[in-house]
């Protein structure tokens, strides 16, 4: 199968270079010219537990270079979704397909709009990525689930072969007749994680040696299980303890949630798609979620300082050169 990743950063390399070396022809797409350059110069480093190797990958920028695709699975953060759709055409052909895996509620009817709901499927992963350096992942793979599904809930031919190809590819994934479920249980899970390593800054193996993070975890969880009973959805589970026990399985105690990778970046979070889609969600439905709500403004103050100091620096940078310039002149 023809497949593009559209989003193709540590989480889209992970499940690329899976899906790379199980025979596929697959195109990594993002939009760091330094990383597509050192992936096709010396192929995608890949770091798991079975040790160090360089997989040789076809990355590139640009989506007219991959040219029509069977299949896009976007991992581009929530926030771009539109913008990396409409950016990414040329993958779309007669019978291409899209496919979310990202994290968060919403994007399903984003990326309808663009392409059509007729060829949108939906879906959650719990593979992990960090990315270490440009063309070099860490990657998560091992005993972590991919689930999805029609967003009608109809079991279809189309969606069950995306599924054995995966599988095949050593992406242990199944199909949904409850996709929306699914996304809500892979929400619980980032609820459980990522807000509380995004404002302490800890790895998996830190929050999880900590009570009283465990604790909060677990009350932010609850109001979002809370929140989807509300809204009649069904979930896997009713026990706040089996998406934060989920959320570390399998990953290296070293590991960083992508919220905490995004902040270390200098780059804003999908905070509004995760915990705020809790919040907003919870006040459709009546359902107070003070726990989630003092999380998203954790998040958001670290934003603003973040932001506030970028642009400090950049205004003492163009200070720097203005008065260089003065002085050429003197």
């Amino acid at each position: 199968m023809k497949i593009a990743i559209l989003g193709a950063g540590a989480l889209g390399c992970a499940i690329g270079a899976a899906l790379t070396e199980g025979g596929n022809d697959v195109w990594l797409l993002n939009r760091s010219a330094a990383h597509v350059e050192a992936m096709r110069r010396d192929g995608l480093r890949v770091d798991d537990t079975s040790g160090s190797r360089r997989v040789k990958v076809q990355a590139t920028t640009r989506a007219a270079e991959a040219g029509v695709v069977d299949l896009v699975v976007v991992l581009v953060k929530s926030f771009h979704t539109d913008a990396a759709m409409r950016s990414a055409l040329e993958l779309i052909g007669p019978d291409t397909l899209v496919l979310s895996l990202q994290n968060g509620l919403g994007h399903e009817d984003v990326l309808a709009d663009i392409v059509g709901r007729e060829r949108v499927l939906a879906g959650k992963t719990y593979v992990g990525g960090v990315m270490r350096n440009p063309g070099h992942i860490e990657s998560g793979v091992a005993g972590k689930a991919t689930c999805i599904g029609e967003l009608d809930g109809r079991i279809t031919s189309r969606v069950t072969a995306i599924a054995e190809i995966f599988n095949a590819a050593g992406l242990a994934t199944t199909v949904s007749h409850n996709i929306v479920g699914t996304m809500w249980d892979k929400l619980l899970v980032n609820v459980a994680t990522g807000a509380l390593t995004g404002t302490t800054g800890l790895t998996y193996g830190q929050l999880y040696d900590e009570p009283l993070l465990k604790t909060a975890a677990l009350a932010a969880v609850a109001e979002a299980i809370a929140v989807a009973h509300a809204a009649g959805v069904t979930l896997s589970t009713t026990d706040p303890e089996r998406p934060w026990t989920l959320a570390g399985e399998g990953l290296s105690a070293t590991f960083k949630t992508s919220m905490l990778q995004s902040l270390e970046k200098g780059s804003i979070t999908e905070i509004d798609f995760i915990n705020g889609a809790v919040v907003r969600w919870g006040q459709r439905h009546g359902v107070p979620t003070p726990v989630n709500a003092t999380l998203v403004a954790c998040i958001k103050g670290i934003e603003r300082a973040m932001t506030d100091r970028q642009h400090e620096q950049h205004l003492a940078w163009d200070q720097s050169k203005c008065s260089a310039w003065a002085r050429s002149k003197c």
